[in-house]
C-alpha cells in the first residue's frame, strides 16, 4: 500500500509553528525568523517532508520557472551562458525548462508547448524570435528577454553584446596587420548577430581602402564551416586572412586548415573569431577573437525578466555591451 504523501500541517504540529511558517520556509526569499526556521527543518527532515511545488504553484500562481529556448548546444559559447543563467535563476529562487528551436517555424510551434508549462517568463537564448511571435507575447503579458540577439520589434526586452564595433575592430586589425585577401564566414543567414559583425567589419574594411576579398556561410555549425573553408581556399589564389562570426566557426576553419590543407596559422592564413571561447585559448588554437561579456549579458537579462515578471509589466528595454578584443598568435598583432 502507497504512503501517503506528509503534509505541511503535519510538519507545522511538530515543530510548534504555524502552517505558513512551514510555507515562508519552503518560499524563496520569504523572511522567516532562524530559530522557527531550524525546528521547521527538523521537523521536516523527521517526517520526510518534501514540499509540494505544483500545490504551491496554484497557490501563489507563480510556477517559478523560466522557459529558455535555444537553437544550439554544440557550440560552447551556450553552454557556458546556459550555465550561469542556470544559477543567476536559482539564486532567486527559479529554475529553468529547456526548449529546443532550430528555426523561426519551430519557435513558433515550440511557444506553445511553453504557454502549457505555464512558465513565469521567457529567457530567448540566441533562438530567432519573429516580429509577430514577439507581438503575441506582449499581447499575453508574457515577459520575454532575447539575449545575443535582437529583433525588430520595440516591445520586446532585448540584451546583446556591441557586434558592430566588435566586428569592426577586426577589419581595422587585419588590415593593419598586412592582410590583403579578408574573408568572412557568415552564420546564420538571418542572424542579427553575423549581419552586425559583417556591417561593422566591411565599413572598418572601406574606412582604410580595403573591400571583402571573399564571404561564404558557415551557419554557425562546425561542419558547415569546414565545407565552407574548402571552398574558400580550392582557387589557386585563396584568402590571406579569414574573419569567422563565431569561435566556434573559426576552430573548424583552423582545424580544416591545418589537418586537411596543409596551410600554416598564422604564416599562411591569419584566422580571427568572436565570442572568446575557453578553446579559444588552448595551446593549439591560440585564437585571436572578441570577447563577449557573457556574465554581464545574462545579468542584465535576469534583471530585466525578474523585474517584469515581479511588476507585471511587459517592456521593451534595450542594453548593448560593450566587447573586448582578445590578440592572440592566430592574427598578427596590428601596428
Amino acid at each position: 500500500m502507497k504512503k501517503r504523501p506528509v503534509t505541511s500541517q503535519q510538519v507545522a504540529e511538530l515543530a510548534g509553528v504555524s502552517q505558513s511558517a512551514v510555507s515562508r520556509c519552503f518560499s524563496p526569499k520569504a523572511s522567516i525568523a532562524p530559530k522557527t526556521k531550524a525546528k521547521v527543518l527538523a521537523a521536516a527532515k523527521q517526517l520526510g517532508y518534501r514540499p509540494n511545488a505544483i500545490a504551491r504553484s496554484l497557490i501563489t500562481r507563480s510556477s517559478r520557472t523560466i522557459a529558455v529556448v535555444m537553437s544550439q548546444l554544440d557550440n560552447p559559447f551556450y553552454a557556458q551562458m546556459l550555465e550561469y543563467a542556470s544559477r543567476r535563476f536559482q539564486q532567486h529562487g527559479y529554475h529553468l525548462l529547456l526548449f529546443m528551436s532550430s528555426d523561426e517555424q519551430e519557435t513558433t510551434s515550440v511557444m506553445s508547448d511553453i504557454l502549457q508549462s505555464q512558465a513565469d517568463g521567457i529567457l530567448m537564448l540566441a533562438a530567432t524570435l519573429s516580429s509577430s511571435l514577439a507581438k503575441e507575447c506582449v499581447a499575453r503579458g508574457i515577459p520575454v528577454v532575447m539575449i545575443n540577439r535582437t529583433v525588430a520589434f520595440e516591445g520586446v526586452s532585448q540584451v546583446a553584446s556591441d557586434n558592430y564595433h566588435g566586428g569592426y575592430w577586426v577589419g581595422c586589425h587585419l588590415v593593419e596587420s598586412g592582410c590583403e585577401r579578408i574573408a568572412f564566414l557568415a552564420g546564420l543567414a538571418d542572424s542579427s548577430t553575423s549581419s552586425q559583425r559583417r556591417q561593422g567589419f566591411l565599413d572598418a574594411l572601406a574606412e582604410h581602402g580595403a573591400a571583402c576579398w571573399a564571404e561564404a556561410i558557415g551557419d554557425y555549425d562546425f561542419a558547415t564551416a569546414q565545407a565552407a573553408t574548402r571552398a574558400l581556399f580550392s582557387r589557386d589564389v585563396y584568402p590571406d586572412a579569414v574573419f569567422a562570426a563565431n569561435d566556434h566557426m573559426a576552430i573548424a576553419v583552423i582545424d580544416t586548415l591545418k589537418a586537411e590543407l596543409g596551410l600554416q596559422v598564422p604564416q599562411d592564413v591569419a584566422v580571427v573569431g568572436f565570442d572568446n571561447i575557453p578553446v579559444a585559448a588552448w595551446p593549439s588554437y591560440q585564437l585571436t577573437t572578441v570577447q563577449q561579456p557573457i556574465e554581464a549579458m545574462v545579468d542584465e537579462a535576469t534583471a530585466l525578466l525578474l523585474g517584469q515578471i515581479a511588476s507585471g509589466q511587459v517592456t521593451g528595454e534595450r542594453k548593448v555591451l560593450p566587447v573586448t578584443p582578445i590578440v592572440r598568435a592566430s592574427a598578427v598583432s596590428g601596428t
